[in-house]
């Protein structure tokens, strides 16, 4: 938001909260989950969307229904000389405000390394249907993504979407089955929803009475409360590879939300991106390859197996 804009609906928040905090937290609530204009924000932006585009023109778009609206899913695959119809298959997904156009040059280096790509625009995003997007929903996409194109190998989520990743894969919402994919990368994503909710409560000066109908509205809605929707509880039980990727200098998502994740399972491993801040980072050729060579390794091991049987 405009600093006029903040300015203005905080003060229609500070007067909605003294006619009903009920009703302030339900507003609040879809105002958290209403999704940003599609359209690409300034030159960079639109260069990379431009270029990301040109590389989609070769991939088949599938929609995919689900309990409210349609999710678009973009597959790439590798030539021919790189491991055809035996390929490992990742999904890629990404993260608030964002769309798979943004994360091609991930997609690329995953297919120069031989895997088959699926790029996931989530609700309210991309190619996909509506302009409004919660976790449950996003999950959701996740899993009939999964549904639709068979066991991903691995999956890498950016932002919000390694969130979605971790609740799909943690299965925490009762209604939306288990993401069965074997490696997890995570970058730049928030690993507590709780946290996320009060960072957006202050900046909108959302008072207690209000976060607390705010909070209420999510467990009517999911089922789950909002401290239930924490990455680093699902780590802690998953018994999976997890790489999680940050740059300390990250601005929308404090480095805090990697740092939970130290020490909580042997499975966890980190990988710290500094100077790429949060949407550099997906770009990056070190963080390219790190995430290719990570969500590649098990197929990899195989492969060599097979060679020495062989």
């Amino acid at each position: 938001m405009t600093s006029f804009a903040l300015k203005v609906t905080r003060q229609a928040f500070a007067k909605l909260e003294k006619l009903s905090p009920d009703a302030s937290g339900k507003l609040a609530f879809e105002l958290f989950c209403r999704t940003p204009t599609r359209k690409p924000k300034g030159s960079k932006a639109a260069s990379v969307f431009r270029r990301g585009a040109e590389r989609l023109k070769h991939a088949s778009t599938v929609r995919l229904a689900l309990s409210r609206g349609m999710a678009a899913a973009h597959h790439l695959t590798p030539g021919a000389s790189s491991g055809g119809s035996g390929a490992a298959r990742i999904l890629v997904v990404h993260g608030w405000g964002s769309r798979a156009e943004y994360l091609t040059e991930m997609a690329a280096g995953l297919l120069d390394a031989g895997a088959e790509v699926v790029l996931l625009d989530l609700p309210g995003h991309g190619a996909s249907s509506g302009r409004r997007l919660e976790l449950r929903i996003a999950a959701e996409a996740i899993v009939a993504a999964e549904r639709h194109f068979g066991r991903f190998d691995g999956v890498v989520g950016h932002s919000f979407g390694g969130a979605a990743v971790m609740m799909a894969a943690g299965g925490i919402f009762c209604d939306v089955p288990v993401l069965n994919a074997p490696r997890i990368a995570l970058i730049g994503a928030p690993s507590s929803i709780s946290e996320v909710f009060s960072g957006f409560a202050n900046t909108i000066g959302l008072g207690r009475a209000s976060l607390a109908a705010m909070r209420a509205r999510v467990q009517a809605l999911s089922g789950r409360s909002v401290e239930e929707l924490d990455g680093v509880a699902v780590a802690r039980r998953l018994d999976r590879p997890l790489l999680v990727v940050h740059a300390e200098d990250d601005k929308e998502v404090n480095v805090g939300h990697a740092q939970r994740y130290i020490g909580v399972s042997r499975h966890v491993r980190h990988l710290w991106a500094n100077g790429h801040g949060h949407r550099r980072i997906v770009s990056a050729p070190e963080v390219i390859r790190a995430v290719g060579e990570f969500l590649l390794a098990e197929r990899a091991t195989v492969a060599d197996a097979q060679r020495i049987v062989s």
